[in-house]
């Protein structure tokens, strides 16, 4: 099958490129070589290519910026969606599009998930973005994959795990804040793109959450992480309202993979586990590209 990848400069659509190329032919593409925002170029890659599966991974994800650079975040996070459908309902295919966490208002009581089906009531602009291009998706074609995760890490791109580890780095006895009452299920996005074979090999269609199983807090996480890292740290709790950002957050980002589920066909292990494994596989790359002066 040919899937061409949107977005493979990030942690998600690099994993994607090498779990994919396994078993399928994939054209990866960065934003130099496709504007999706640009509906003139992306029917003249897609004609040219003719994928049976467009994957995109390409989005405006920095949420702070995202409020006030918000053109920019539209253009992107909408109206690229918005080509990609158009283009699949004209040629055929099937789009399958990355979504996020950030469409809900996270008001639910923390341990209770969010399933597919719940309302959608965005906090930030970052997460009007994302719903809206689930809508704009879902009103172009019926022939798409709407994907919602969480709390992404991976060895490519930048993270939250990777700034800490830096930190932690430079300054073992720095005190490091970090907030305390935000719930989630931290996401290895390589497992990640290994569901979203599983969701091609499937056929699958329609909106799907794909997170972790079990949940934490951003200070349980950045806890996990530098010790089992080896790293030396001083990490303290703190409250949201203690560490004000631009966009708001929401308190509960938990998941649930219900659909996954009910198809037979979620993979997804508990968060620590995974965690564990992308620690051994990739530890001495973290540590290595955390020391590198820039």
């Amino acid at each position: 099958m040919k899937i061409l990848i949107c977005g493979t400069t990030g942690q998600l659509g690099s994993d994607c490129a090498h779990v994919l190329k396994k078993k399928h032919e994939v054209m990866a593409i960065n934003s130099r070589e496709l504007d999706i925002t640009n509906p003139v170029k992306v029917e003249e890659v897609m004609r040219r290519l003719s994928p049976s599966i467009i994957l995109n991974c390409a989005a405006y994800t920095n949420v702070d910026a995202c409020e006030t650079e918000r053109e920019t975040a539209w253009k992107v996070n909408v109206e690229g969606p918005k080509n990609l459908a158009s283009i699949v309902q004209k040629n055929g295919g099937c789009l399958i599009h990355i979504s996020t966490d950030y469409v809900f208002n996270g008001k639910k009581n923390s341990p209770d998930p969010y399933i597919e089906d719940d309302m959608t009531e965005p906090l930030s602009f970052y997460g009007r973005t994302k719903l809206e291009s689930e809508e704009v998706v879902r009103k172009a074609t019926d022939h798409h994959v709407i994907l919602r995760t969480a709390w992404l890490y991976g060895i490519n791109g930048h993270n939250f795990l990777k700034t800490l580890l830096k930190l932690a780095l430079k300054n073992p006895e720095r005190e490091i804040k970090v907030v305390n009452d935000q719930f989630g299920s931290p996401t290895w996005s390589y497992r990640l793109a290994l569901q979203i074979d599983k969701l091609i090999e499937a056929g699958c269609r329609g909106t799907y959450h794909a997170t972790s199983e079990g949940y934490c807090t951003w200070y349980e996480l950045a806890n996990h992480f530098l010790k089992e890292m080896g790293v030396l740290h001083s990490i303290v709790p703190c409250t949201t309202e203690e560490y004000p950002t631009p966009a708001k957050r929401p308190t509960n980002s938990i998941l649930e993979n219900r659909h996954l589920k009910k198809n037979n066909i979620n993979i997804m292990p508990h968060w620590q586990d995974d965690m564990d494994q992308f620690i051994f596989v990739h530890k001495e790359r973290l540590i290595s590209e955390a020391k590198e002066v820039k």
